[in-house]
Protein backbone atom coordinates (compact mmCIF):
# COMPACT_ATOMS: atom_id res chain seq x y z
CA UNK A 1 0.00 0.00 0.00
CA UNK A 2 1.41 3.58 -1.21
CA UNK A 3 1.29 5.51 2.42
CA UNK A 4 2.86 9.03 0.72
CA UNK A 5 -0.38 9.38 -0.98
CA UNK A 6 -2.49 9.10 2.63
CA UNK A 7 0.00 11.79 4.03
CA UNK A 8 0.31 13.59 1.03
CA UNK A 9 -3.01 14.29 1.63
CA UNK A 10 -2.94 15.04 5.51
CA UNK A 11 0.05 17.55 4.43
CA UNK A 12 -2.77 19.26 2.44
CA UNK A 13 -4.87 19.30 5.45
CA UNK A 14 -2.58 20.72 7.37
CA UNK A 15 -1.43 22.96 5.13
CA UNK A 16 -4.72 24.40 4.48
CA UNK A 17 -4.92 25.01 8.75
CA UNK A 18 -1.82 26.92 8.75
CA UNK A 19 -2.92 29.40 6.34
CA UNK A 20 -6.51 29.98 7.95
CA UNK A 21 -4.59 30.69 10.92
CA UNK A 22 -2.02 32.98 9.41
CA UNK A 23 -5.08 35.19 7.65
CA UNK A 24 -6.41 35.50 11.45
CA UNK A 25 -6.41 38.71 13.01
CA UNK A 26 -4.34 39.11 16.43
CA UNK A 27 -4.26 42.51 17.14
CA UNK A 28 -0.67 42.71 15.15
CA UNK A 29 -0.05 43.74 11.84
CA UNK A 30 -0.07 40.59 9.64
CA UNK A 31 0.30 40.41 5.56
CA UNK A 32 -1.43 37.15 5.91
CA UNK A 33 -5.18 38.89 6.27
CA UNK A 34 -4.93 39.90 2.83
CA UNK A 35 -3.88 36.34 1.63
CA UNK A 36 -7.21 35.84 0.30
CA UNK A 37 -8.54 39.34 -0.37
CA UNK A 38 -8.99 39.91 -4.28
CA UNK A 39 -9.11 42.92 -6.21
CA UNK A 40 -10.74 43.88 -9.65
CA UNK A 41 -7.84 44.78 -11.92
CA UNK A 42 -8.44 44.97 -15.72
CA UNK A 43 -11.49 43.13 -15.46
CA UNK A 44 -10.11 40.43 -13.43
CA UNK A 45 -10.19 39.58 -9.58
CA UNK A 46 -6.41 39.63 -8.81
CA UNK A 47 -4.77 38.76 -5.63
CA UNK A 48 -3.83 41.87 -3.48
CA UNK A 49 -0.40 40.34 -2.63
CA UNK A 50 0.23 40.53 -6.82
CA UNK A 51 -0.67 43.91 -7.10
CA UNK A 52 0.91 45.21 -4.47
CA UNK A 53 3.76 45.45 -1.77
CA UNK A 54 2.88 44.93 1.45
CA UNK A 55 4.69 45.41 4.60
CA UNK A 56 4.37 46.31 8.25
CA UNK A 57 5.34 49.82 9.19
CA UNK A 58 4.75 49.11 13.14
CA UNK A 59 3.28 46.62 15.15
CA UNK A 60 -0.14 47.14 14.35
CA UNK A 61 0.22 49.08 10.66
CA UNK A 62 0.36 47.67 7.70
CA UNK A 63 1.47 49.33 4.55
CA UNK A 64 -0.18 48.24 1.18
CA UNK A 65 2.03 49.88 -1.66
CA UNK A 66 0.35 49.23 -5.16
CA UNK A 67 2.64 48.62 -8.54
CA UNK A 68 0.15 50.51 -10.34
CA UNK A 69 -1.68 53.51 -8.65
CA UNK A 70 -4.75 52.59 -11.06
CA UNK A 71 -5.42 49.85 -8.64
CA UNK A 72 -5.47 51.98 -5.31
CA UNK A 73 -9.34 52.54 -5.49
CA UNK A 74 -9.65 48.89 -6.45
CA UNK A 75 -7.26 47.58 -3.70
CA UNK A 76 -9.20 50.11 -1.14
CA UNK A 77 -12.57 48.61 -1.74
CA UNK A 78 -11.78 45.55 -1.87
CA UNK A 79 -10.38 45.54 1.80
CA UNK A 80 -13.86 47.84 2.57
CA UNK A 81 -15.84 44.68 1.34
CA UNK A 82 -14.13 42.21 2.96
CA UNK A 83 -14.82 40.73 6.46
CA UNK A 84 -11.50 42.02 8.52
CA UNK A 85 -13.05 44.55 9.49
CA UNK A 86 -10.72 47.03 9.17
CA UNK A 87 -11.57 51.11 7.66
CA UNK A 88 -8.23 51.26 5.47
CA UNK A 89 -6.72 55.02 4.92
CA UNK A 90 -5.98 56.17 1.60
CA UNK A 91 -3.23 59.04 0.93
CA UNK A 92 -3.25 58.24 -2.88
CA UNK A 93 0.02 56.56 -3.14
CA UNK A 94 -0.43 53.73 0.03
CA UNK A 95 -3.24 52.46 2.04
CA UNK A 96 -2.80 51.79 5.55
CA UNK A 97 -4.67 49.23 7.85
CA UNK A 98 -4.39 50.00 11.24
CA UNK A 99 -5.34 47.03 12.97
CA UNK A 100 -7.44 47.80 16.57
CA UNK A 101 -6.57 46.08 19.67
CA UNK A 102 -8.03 43.18 20.18
CA UNK A 103 -10.76 42.96 23.54
CA UNK A 104 -10.47 40.68 25.77
CA UNK A 105 -14.09 39.17 24.79
CA UNK A 106 -13.08 38.95 20.91
CA UNK A 107 -9.68 36.96 21.97
CA UNK A 108 -11.61 34.31 23.40
CA UNK A 109 -13.93 34.34 20.44
CA UNK A 110 -11.00 33.88 18.04
CA UNK A 111 -9.70 30.97 20.08
CA UNK A 112 -13.25 28.99 19.67
CA UNK A 113 -12.41 29.79 16.26
CA UNK A 114 -8.93 28.28 16.32
CA UNK A 115 -10.54 25.34 18.32
CA UNK A 116 -13.44 24.87 16.10
CA UNK A 117 -10.52 25.11 12.69
CA UNK A 118 -8.52 22.61 14.83
CA UNK A 119 -10.96 20.28 14.95
CA UNK A 120 -12.48 20.40 11.62
CA UNK A 121 -8.49 19.81 10.56
CA UNK A 122 -8.79 16.66 13.54
CA UNK A 123 -12.11 15.22 11.20
CA UNK A 124 -10.19 15.43 8.05
CA UNK A 125 -7.30 13.79 8.92
CA UNK A 126 -9.38 10.78 10.65
CA UNK A 127 -11.51 10.60 6.99
CA UNK A 128 -8.15 10.10 5.21
CA UNK A 129 -7.45 7.27 7.85
CA UNK A 130 -10.78 5.88 7.71
CA UNK A 131 -10.21 5.70 4.04
CA UNK A 132 -6.97 4.28 3.75
CA UNK A 133 -7.98 1.64 6.67
CA UNK A 134 -11.02 0.92 4.04
CA UNK A 135 -8.63 0.25 1.05
CA UNK A 136 -6.59 -1.86 3.17
CA UNK A 137 -9.65 -4.30 4.28
CA UNK A 138 -10.67 -4.60 1.00
CA UNK A 139 -6.89 -5.52 -0.25
CA UNK A 140 -7.26 -8.04 2.47
CA UNK A 141 -10.45 -9.69 0.88
CA UNK A 142 -9.17 -9.48 -2.02
CA UNK A 143 -6.21 -11.96 -0.88
CA UNK A 144 -3.72 -9.29 -2.07
CA UNK A 145 -2.15 -8.82 0.98
CA UNK A 146 -1.43 -11.21 4.38
CA UNK A 147 -3.66 -10.62 8.14
CA UNK A 148 -0.10 -9.82 9.33
CA UNK A 149 0.54 -6.96 6.46
CA UNK A 150 -2.96 -5.23 7.23
CA UNK A 151 -1.91 -5.18 10.93
CA UNK A 152 1.01 -3.96 10.36
CA UNK A 153 -0.08 -0.83 7.76
CA UNK A 154 -3.06 -0.39 10.16
CA UNK A 155 -0.40 0.33 12.78
CA UNK A 156 1.73 2.84 10.72
CA UNK A 157 -1.24 4.31 9.33
CA UNK A 158 -2.77 5.27 12.94
CA UNK A 159 0.64 6.37 13.93
CA UNK A 160 1.26 8.80 11.38
CA UNK A 161 -2.16 10.03 12.16
CA UNK A 162 -1.39 10.32 15.50
CA UNK A 163 1.60 12.39 14.41
CA UNK A 164 -0.42 14.95 12.20
CA UNK A 165 -3.18 15.10 15.08
CA UNK A 166 -0.55 16.10 17.15
CA UNK A 167 0.77 18.59 15.00
CA UNK A 168 -2.78 20.21 14.70
CA UNK A 169 -3.00 20.12 18.44
CA UNK A 170 0.57 21.94 18.71
CA UNK A 171 -0.50 24.91 16.09
CA UNK A 172 -3.55 25.61 17.72
CA UNK A 173 -2.47 25.91 21.06
CA UNK A 174 0.57 28.12 19.27
CA UNK A 175 -1.80 30.43 17.81
CA UNK A 176 -4.13 30.58 20.57
CA UNK A 177 -1.05 32.18 22.56
CA UNK A 178 -0.16 34.63 19.38
CA UNK A 179 -3.84 35.60 20.28
CA UNK A 180 -4.05 35.71 23.79
CA UNK A 181 -0.93 37.89 24.05
CA UNK A 182 -1.49 41.02 24.89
Amino acid sequence: MDFKLYEEKMNKTLHVLESEYKSMRAGRANPGVLDRLTAEYYGSETPINQLASISVAEARVLVIQPYDKSSLKAIEKAIQLSDIGINPSNDGSTIRLVFPQLTEERRKELCKGIKKQGEDAKIAIRSIRRDAMDKLKVMKKDNEITEDEQKNAENKLQKMTDEFIKNIDDMAVEKEKDIMKV
